[in-house]
């Protein structure tokens, strides 16, 4: 397994690893990835591509709808050492073959005034809909299907947007999942940009600047073809 810190640069537009990207890095880095088929989705600045690889995964693949984050993805796989395929499209549909033993994802979750999502511009690294899951639920409902017996999906995303729904949607499909990890913390620049149409919309309280990020773990039945736990 690969030392020392990971390096991570973001070209311009790109979303750069924030609080909930590293959370999501440390719940990775508890897996035991060695020999492992990982997928990233919203992959962004690579972060959580880079850290499987270094945990020893035997095959990691990125996506971004973003072609600069793909860029910068495959930019900071290599600053790190490691390798990675990174590709543009939408989802999992832009891996289209085979299954993977580890699913790990840090999607758009921020509520936005309207349903349909930007096309472009740095928004798309956060605007998900009017309830803040148009991605997420898309994750919960498609990427199931993508995990070999026994792999996991980890899905981070703030408390707005409803962990107990994750947590239920992951089991309608057959998983066992649970909230693995929280953190909270105050408000970061786009959230208290939209302070009062949280609010309005009920998903904060009056005056509520502070958010739980959550992890979600979900496992698919099965035994697993490579690592499968979790390191103490």
């Amino acid at each position: 397994m690969e030392a020392g810190p990971i390096r991570v640069r973001t070209l311009p537009g790109v979303y750069g690893p924030q609080t909930d990207s590293w959370l999501l890095a440390q719940a990775l880095g508890r897996e035991d990835l060695v020999g492992a088929r990982v997928l990233d989705l919203c992959t962004g600045s690579g972060l959580l591509a880079v850290t499987a690889a270094r945990a020893g995964a035997a095959d990691v693949s990125a996506v971004d709808v973003s072609r600069r984050a793909v860029l910068t993805a495959r930019m900071n796989l290599r600053r790190n050492g490691v390798r990675g395929a990174v590709v543009r499209g939408d989802l999992a549909r832009a891996v289209p073959d085979g299954d993977f033993d580890v699913i790990v994802s840090n999607p758009p979750y921020v509520p936005a005034v309207q349903d349909a999502l930007p096309t472009r511009g740095q928004a798309r690294a956060w605007d998900a809909g009017r309830d803040g899951r148009t991605i997420v639920d898309r994750i919960c409902t498609e990427a199931p299907a993508r995990l070999a017996p026994g792999g996991r999906l980890l899905l981070v995303h703030s408390h707005v947007c409803g962990a107990e729904r994750t947590v239920e949607l992951l089991e309608e499909q057959g998983l066992d999942a649970e909230v693995l990890m929280r953190r909270e913390l105050a408000f970061g620049p786009v959230m208290l940009e939209r302070a009062r149409f949280l609010e309005d919309a009920g998903f904060v309280g009056v005056d509520e600047r502070r958010e739980e990020l959550v992890v979600v773990r979900a496992v698919r039945p099965g035994p697993p073809r490579a690592g499968g736990r979790r390191v103490a």
